[in-house]
């Protein structure tokens, strides 16, 4: 991967991040709430709403005001919440990193099942245990979200008491009682993200044990095991890839559910909380740090492409 390529890849993120920026700001714009009511309340005068308005700079014109706001987001200054009165950033980074680690241990519990599941599935296709992994897939892939959750909550929780039901504890607070809170909530994600990633690395690994170079490696004596893992697994991964840098845009906007079912403070509900609000600047900061770690995802995804496959030469 050549550095012009990388450079080419940062400045049309910074691109897209700005296109993103505008429909944000843009939206946030014609939403009804009025800032300066929000503050002071319905029952404020019309002095004290002008004299809001000026201080915020919300007379300006609209121009001047998202020239303003993105001044500050460049500077890390995403404005002051309107429901705290507290610094944005902070709060939605913090809560950024609750949601990153319940998407981090998703992912591993799904690449530790997926992964063998969708290779037994595919050197025993037509049988008894690819039978049983499609049924299990399609079974991750009809149940919604809060289904699984609240199957979870009854079985772990509720009757085997085996869980608590909901709550957070940080891992810096107490590191045991930490991960008790996130197993729930881990294995409702994790069981859709194995759905779709089992039946893709199936899928495609039926496809590259029946190509021509594979037949090539067989004939040359290699073992099962290095047909399959060294020449055969490797190039099946490369759509897996992407399938798991979509899903953090999924993780990140999509577990919004689960973390409302779990009582888990993740980005997507603390960005909830702020659109039923009216809390503007923690709406507009929210969906671009939603944004940014989205599009890094995917840039991590076409480095991961180059490390698996040399043929693919990005210029």
């Amino acid at each position: 991967m050549s550095p012009a390529y990388v450079l080419k890849r940062i400045a049309l993120i910074c691109y897209t991040l700005f296109v993103v920026s505008l429909i944000v700001f843009a939206i946030t714009q014609i939403l009804p709430a009025d800032a300066a009511v929000m503050l002071l309340g319905e029952n404020a005068t019309q002095e004290a709403l002008a004299a809001v308005r000026e201080r915020l700079g919300l007379d300006a014109p609209l121009w001047q005001q998202y020239l303003h706001w993105l001044g500050g987001v460049v500077q890390g200054d995403f404005g002051t919440s309107m429901r705290t009165g507290q610094p944005v950033g902070p709060a939605l980074f913090e809560a950024l990193g609750r949601s990153l680690l319940l998407a981090l241990f998703s992912i591993l519990l799904m690449l530790a099942l997926a992964l063998p599941l969708g290779i037994v599935a595919a050197i025993r296709r037509g049988r008894i245990a690819d039978l049983v992994v499609g049924v299990i897939s399609y079974i991750g892939v009809s149940l919604p979200e809060f289904v699984t959750a609240t199957l979870l909550v009854l079985v772990l929780a509720d009757w085997l008491q085996w869980l608590p039901a909901t709550g957070y504890v940080p891992l810096t607070e107490n590191f045991g009682r930490g991960l008790l809170h996130l197993v729930l909530p881990v294995l409702t994600v994790s069981l859709i993200l194995i759905a779709h990633v089992s039946r893709m690395v199936r899928s495609e690994l039926v496809d590259v044990l029946h190509t021509d170079y594979i037949r090539a490696a067989r004939l040359k004596g290699l073992s099962n095991r290095t047909v399959l893992f060294k020449h055969g697994l490797r190039n099946a991964l490369l759509p897996t890839i992407t399938i798991v840098a979509l899903d953090i845009g999924y993780l990140l906007g999509g577990v919004i559910v689960v973390e409302e079912i779990f009582a888990l403070p993740g980005i997507g509900r603390q960005l909830i909380v702020a659109i039923q609000s009216r809390d503007l600047p923690s709406v507009q900061a929210g969906a671009l740090i939603m944004a940014t770690t989205y599009a890094i995802a995917n840039f991590l995804a076409d480095i991961a492409y180059a490390w698996l496959d040399r043929r693919i030469q990005y210029d």
